[in-house]
């Protein structure tokens, strides 16, 4: 029996932190992954392309022209490419000239010019239409970080930064450096200009914005702002009511470590709107940027996550989750399991709904997630965290997800937690504490009048228990609620009566700690998986094992997954490893079936969640319509055969690609009484892939003695009516030749000493001195009229 999955769909990370930036319209979205710029679509959150230099290297810096039409990506190994970005495709590549890779580039704003800042201190421009480099600016100390043209191409001017904490204004009229703006004491993070071009937004990593006057170049107010800025954006001039914005005045929004919007009047220097701040670590802002035609404002946080704001209100509208790192656990969830969701590296957890890819992100916990489980109707789940506390979840109808209650009283890590099986009554969870923790799910949540606006229930332990005397890795609940299992790194994994937590009986044998403890579904049997590379099946009446499975080399993380990326089906009978599924590149550390078993989930360390699906009946379906298939076309073979339609039977066998069947034909056109012209009238009427493939036929014949003669004989029409230069052009020509030269040499050579034994024998005959017989001629006579 086959059981088949193959891959479904993955969820893989596309943005490795640095620069993000929308285009125009805010459908599309750009963002560096390593080697690559991805471009989102924005609506679905799908990856539309995926951008690669040939050289391969990583990807240090890129820009959209600001009419869309041209991107331009520079990579480590100091080249440039030009990219028709909607095609894929490069349009032109050359070498930077700087002798350091390129740290930053900016377009002007009639997207004919680019600026390149490199970590070499050099600042270069280069015309993009007529494609040469026009300037070269030298004198900034260091790596030059941040290139801007001002915004009204008439005055020709490029500002730049570099790690003196300077602005360098560049004449590219005069080829000269106008002014030196120092006001900053750290790095200048971003520039922003007025619609009007008169005046400059300086931000910086030494917690101050700085307003200028670019027409006497001096700075006309300093503005504190308490925090290390990393990018600061004007507001357009009118009033906005949600954010404070109550005259036309200049409005600027920053965006920084306090992982906080804020929007700030320029001419007080006072906040007047403060975004809410999500709790945990991971939520500094690391890049943000506005697109004004769309009126959007894109941000980036330092956990890799890109959020969407409408520029107005500050209202999210998308999320976007562009590297998870580690994926510690995944989930099904919703009761069509509509929704996928992801424990990684990282106090947040992501939700994904498989349709349309679009993503939540949640903030509750304070330190990594490391447990996920979901209660039987698919609404409500839970997770646990390295900060001591057990969460429960809700989604609605929906799709979106909010914590309804939460929980604490572990003193250490809590790293498994189980729910409930028949009704969404407790769940369990076990911690490196050494103990487990029965929490009931109080009334309240369970009534549908519930409003979320109260916050979070508060979750009492009703049962403790130390269970263990080393961590507790796995917790396990019985279908039928009564009964848990744990399994601990002191190498055992025992059986509880719940609620009371009262000790039934201990697993002994594994050699190493124990990864997790899973019921079965149907029988009274535990399995639990090892570090020591094995699967153990249990018996819950007697608690003896009853089968050992696992491959050594393989089950190191769970037994579900493997430590080297691969996950393996095992049937419980035999024992027997019935499939290897491998997608993943390190340890899967999660793993979730469906409620059909018709999908499964797994997550790893490379950062991939991928999804299984049961492709057994297709391929089934399809394996029965290829047998009919070819069932009907060996009936039309045999009747072409025997209708003696030699060069229709020939071509389909061809088309089969069955090397026997072939010969079968080339056998039957032999057996004709005219079989030499036959054979060559056929075989010269054949396409030229045909021929290509007959020969590649013939290399398998001729490795047979039974049926080297049907080679030769096709081999021979070949050499004699084919053209030399023709035969050498036939794909596959040489390995042909080179495989049939030693067998046709073996043959020549035993058919040679065949005829040597005939003439021997012939010689032998002729001197033989027989004594006078009859006239009758002998048997042996009529057999040697008959030799050749």
């Amino acid at each position: 029996t086959f059981y088949p999955y193959a891959v479904e769909r993955k969820i893989e990370p596309f943005y490795k932190g640095g620069k993000a930036q929308l285009d125009q319209t805010g459908q599309h979205l750009f963002c560096i992954c390593g080697t690559r710029v991805n471009i989102l679509e924005v609506a679905s959150g799908v990856v539309l392309r995926s951008l690669e230099q040939e050289d391969q290297e990583n990807i240090t810096a890129f820009d959209l022209s600001p009419d869309d039409e041209v991107l331009v990506t520079a990579s480590r190994a100091l080249l440039l490419a030009q990219w028709a970005w909607r095609e894929g495709s490069v349009t032109r590549l050359w070498k930077a000239i700087h002798t350091a890779p390129v740290a930053t580039m900016a377009f002007d704003p009639t997207s004919t010019l680019l600026a390149t800042g490199g970590c070499d201190g050099a600042v270069r421009v280069w015309d993009i239409v007529r494609h040469y480099g026009t300037h070269h600016f030298r004198g900034s100390p260091g790596v030059v970080h941040l290139v801007a043209f001002h915004p009204d191409p008439t005055r020709l001017l490029l500002f730049s930064s570099a790690a003196d904490a300077a602005i360098r204004v560049w004449s590219l009229q005069d080829r000269s450096c106008l002014a030196v703006l120092t006001a900053h004491y750290s790095a200048v993070t971003s520039l922003a200009f007025s619609a009007d071009g008169h005046t400059m937004l300086s931000s910086g990593r030494d917690k101050i914005c700085v307003i200028w006057d670019l027409q006497s170049c001096q700075a006309t107010k300093t503005v504190p702002v308490f925090e290390s800025v990393e990018a600061a954006v004007l507001l357009p001039e009118e009033p906005v009511s949600q954010l404070g914005v109550k005259s036309s005045g200049l409005y600027f929004l920053t965006a920084g470590d306090q992982g906080t919007l804020r929007v700030w009047e320029a001419a007080s220097g006072q906040c007047v709107y403060t975004q809410a701040r999500p709790p945990g670590p991971g939520r500094e802002l690391t890049h943000c940027t506005l697109a004004r035609t769309a009126g959007l404002l894109l941000s980036a946080t330092a956990d890799h996550n890109l959020l969407l704001y409408e520029a107005r209100s500050l209202r999210l509208q998308k999320q976007f989750a562009g590297y998870s790192e580690e994926v510690l656990d995944v989930r099904f969830l919703g009761p069509e399991d509509s929704h996928v969701i992801v424990a990684s590296n990282s106090p947040c957890l992501k939700v994904f709904e498989l349709q349309t890819s679009a993503c939540q992100i949640l903030h509750g916990h304070t330190d990594i997630v490391l447990a996920l489980d979901v209660f039987r109707k698919g609404w409500l789940f839970a997770s646990c965290a390295k900060d001591q506390s057990v969460r429960i979840w809700r989604m609605n109808k929906a799709g979106q997800v909010i914590c309804v209650a939460q929980g604490s009283g572990h003193t250490h890590s809590v790293g498994t937690v189980c729910c409930s099986r028949l009704k969404e009554s407790f769940l369990v969870t076990g911690s490196q504490d050494c103990t487990v923790k029965l929490w009931p799910l109080p009334k309240a949540l369970l009534s549908k009048n519930t409003a979320a606006d109260n916050g979070p229930l508060l979750l009492q332990a009703q049962t403790t228990q130390r269970c263990h005397d080393k961590d507790i890795n796995s917790v396990a609940i019985a279908p039928n609620d009564k009964l848990l299992a744990t399994g601990s790194q002191d190498r055992t994994a025992k059986l509880w009566a719940l609620p009371q937590c009262q000790l039934l009986g201990v697993f002994s044998g594994h050699r190493r700690g124990l990864w997790c403890v899973q019921f079965s579904p149907m029988d009274q049997v535990l399995a639990t998986a090892s570090a020591d590379g094995t699967i153990k099946l249990w018996a819950l009446q007697d608690f003896s094992c009853l089968k050992v499975s696992g491959d050594p080399a393989a089950v190191q993380v769970s037994g579900l997954g493997g430590s080297d990326g691969l996950v393996k089906l095992w049937t419980i009978k035999n024992n027997e490893c019935v499939r290897t599924l491998d997608a993943h590149e390190d340890k899967v550390w999660g793993l979730h079936c469906s409620r059909l078993d018709d999908r499964a989930l797994t997550g790893a360390s490379d950062s991939r969640v991928i999804l299984w699906k049961d492709v057994t009946e297709v391929e089934q379906a399809e394996e029965q319509a290829r047998q009919e298939e070819q069932v009907v076309r060996q009936q039309e073979l045999d009747n072409l055969l025997h209708e003696k339609r030699y060069l229709r039977a020939l071509g389909l066998a061809i088309s089969l690609d069955r090397p026997h069947t072939v010969l079968t034909v080339i056998q039957a056109i032999r057996r004709d009484p005219e079989a030499c012209e036959k054979l060559e009238a056929t075989m010269l009427r054949l396409r030229r892939d045909q021929k290509e493939a007959l020969l590649r036929f013939c290399v398998t014949w001729n490795t047979n003695s039974r049926h080297c003669h049907e080679a030769q004989a096709v081999l021979g029409v070949l050499l004699r009516r084919e053209a030399p230069e023709e035969l050498l052009a036939y794909e596959g020509v040489r390995a042909a030749l080179e495989a049939l030269l030693p067998y046709t040499e073996r043959h020549f050579q035993r058919l040679s000493r065949t005829l040597q034994a005939a003439a021997f024998l012939d010689f032998l005959w002729h001197n033989m001195k027989l004594p006078v017989l009859a006239a009758t001629p002998t048997p042996w006579e009529t057999h040697k009229e008959a030799l050749p």
